[in-house]
């Protein structure tokens, strides 16, 4: 799968923008704030339908316009697909393949999978748990469907449950029987993703293990665990929970309080590893997703590497480098302020790099 051209217009500070890309490696360097890192985000765009880093559309269209569109032609089996997205400030969000409208995003997640490596990706440390239940849920949408459409009825009953509570709170009254409806749904529900999300946690750390000692040089000993709130006796948990549930007027069961819990060498890294080691524990994570979705679907990810090299020791920078450049991967995309330093690290290296300058959100 490769992206052989990207064209922008509008899209955040990039007025315009169009470039033919290296089926291996591109590297777009510039100055801070020049447009670098909404290359990737574009990027992300065509494989995700939404924006990495801004959970509202228009928020993505720039400040003196009324609309953006991106459009990215991949080959994908031997064929070419054109992809485009187009966003205005005054109508809803138009996706096509090959000229063609989708009816549902949700069928589009998953054909032209990504892994953004990213700064803001230590939310995935620092944040509560919502942030690392998107995590999962991110990773496993892009291979299953069946429990994409199950975490969509999920919130959907959650929703309403909780709506249903606040009136209950609102009106100074109470119906068992009514909450009883919205249970057996969410339980049903609640079995399906957890156990999904089991058997990911189990298959996924040893990837992501292997991945983190070749970076790290083998230095730390890291660790995955999934944490529920959920247990075998889920009726009885939701009956015992009802009375917190109306005085709090929400539920307090159920998946949406699950946890993935980061360790390294018997710690939680969240309060014992360095900037370093918590960059490098990121860094596997994400790579460990590239190879996990590239086993479950037979598609290499389009690898989007943002400003990675930050808070690293130049020897995992190096094991790093050589590992992306070894072919385990697909088609790669760098961000650097550094013009010269990736040219420098893949000098010695494997694989074709092709090398992009950002200025005043112009690419040359």
């Amino acid at each position: 799968m490769i992206l052989k051209h990207l064209n922008l217009v509008n899209f955040k500070n990039l007025i315009e923008a169009s470039v033919d890309l290296d089926s291996d490696v591109n590297c777009f360097s510039g100055l801070n704030g020049e447009g670098k890192t909404n290359i990737l985000d574009a990027i992300r765009y065509l494989s995700m339908c939404k924006s990495y880093f801004n959970p509202a559309d228009y928020q993505n269209i720039n400040h003196e316009q009324d609309s953006f569109m991106i459009k990215g032609t991949v080959l994908k089996n031997d064929e070419i697909d054109v992809l485009s997205c187009s966003v205005s400030r005054t109508s809803k969000k138009i996706f096509k393949r090959n000229k063609k409208d989708y009816q549902r995003l949700s069928d589009h997640i998953g054909l032209y999978p990504s892994v953004m490596i990213s700064p803001t990706d230590e939310d995935l440390i620092k944040e509560g748990s919502e942030t690392r239940r998107k995590f999962i849920n991110g990773i496993i949408s892009q291979y299953d469907k069946s429990y994409l459409n199950h975490m969509v009825q999920y919130k959907r009953a959650l929703n309403q449950r909780n709506r249903l509570l606040k009136h209950f709170q609102v009106e100074r009254t109470f119906d068992e029987a009514s909450l009883e409806i919205y249970d057996f749904k969410l339980i049903e529900l609640i079995q399906q993703i957890h156990e999904v999300r089991l058997k990911f946690v189990e298959d996924f750390t040893p990837w992501f293990q292997k991945l983190h000692t070749q970076i790290s040089g083998n230095k730390e000993t890291v660790s995955l665990s999934y944490t529920s709130t959920c247990n075998e006796n889920l009726a009885e948990q939701f009956t015992d929970s009802r009375h917190k549930d109306k005085l709090s007027a929400r539920t307090n069961i159920g998946i949406h309080k699950d946890d993935l819990e980061f360790s390294i060498d018997g710690h939680t890294i969240k309060r014992f590893g360095s900037q370093g080691q918590q960059k490098t524990f990121l860094i596997a994570l994400k790579l460990a997703q590239s190879f996990f979705i590239e086993q479950a679907t037979g598609n290499k990810p389009f690898l989007l590497l943002d400003d990675i090299f930050d808070k690293l020791d130049s020897s995992r920078v190096a094991n790093l480098m050589k590992l992306v450049s070894e072919g385990n991967f697909g088609q790669i995309f760098i961000t650097d302020t550094d013009k010269n330093r990736v040219s420098s690290l893949f000098k010695d290296l494997n694989g074709t790099l092709a090398e992009f300058t950002l200025t005043q959100g112009r690419i040359s």
